[in-house]
């Protein structure tokens, strides 16, 4: 992407009703939709989050299925999330937000058990030893996760990466919580909820395209 499409999609993204992009000072000192995010949609319907949302797709078409939800793509990169949160004025999706910041501030935008579901979708692996933490499903995030769901809340995690399945897999036994379902190749063995098959990312469909088998495990934190 050119830097001056990049420009154009920032400036169009602060034009947005759907578009939050606060600074990190606002997010570290009192985000003030922090436990307000009902307000925010103007209704009492659960939030689910994407997390690392990149162009959108999840986030949009999961709000199509499920009307009767709130959706929140996050992202650090806003020139990613512009073609969801365009497409979601344009289709009149209400139930849609984008919000441009860091993962790793996730408990910093949400209240103690405001989110009732999240969805990962894709994530860098973070294969290298000395990147575990920055994987998203290592223990500290897990722990944001926590915070934020509300009991018996749920995290959906697709990938195409056996690596990311099996470490969080282990992980996840490890620490005694709950794996609702897992499946290693969710295209050749059946069972696989509607939301996971149905909905594609550009990504995902790249990577269908060299044949790699696409995971997906969904579970609980708390």
């Amino acid at each position: 992407m050119g830097s001056k499409n990049k420009l154009k999609r920032f400036q169009e993204n602060e034009t947005f009703s759907n578009v939050i992009q606060p600074s990190r000072e606002e997010v570290t000192n009192g985000f003030p939709l922090k436990g307000k995010w009902n307000e925010h949609f103007k209704n009492d319907n659960p939030i689910v989050l994407e997390l690392g949302c990149g162009k959108g797709e999840y986030t949009v078409g999961l709000a199509k299925r499920f009307p009767n939800k709130n959706f929140i793509g996050i992202d650090i990169k806003g020139a990613r999330f512009w073609r969801g949160a365009k497409t979601a004025l344009d289709e009149k999706l209400t139930n849609i937000a984008f919000l441009r910041t860091q993962i790793e501030l996730v408990d910093q935008v949400f209240g103690e058990h405001e989110v009732a579901e999240i969805w990962i979708t894709f994530p860098d692996p973070q294969i290298k030893y000395k990147r575990t933490k920055h994987r998203m499903t290592n223990t500290a995030f897990l722990e944001r996760y926590k915070r934020i769901l509300v009991p018996n809340g749920i995290v959906n995690l697709k990938t195409d990466s056996e690596f990311m399945h099996g470490y969080t897999l282990g992980l996840l036994h490890g620490l005694g919580l709950k794996v609702h379902y897992s499946n290693h190749d969710i295209y050749k063995n059946e069972g696989s909820p509607a939301e996971v098959l149905e909905i594609q990312t550009f990504y995902e469909n790249q990577y269908l395209e060299k044949g790699k088998p696409i995971t997906f495990i969904r579970f609980s934190v708390n």
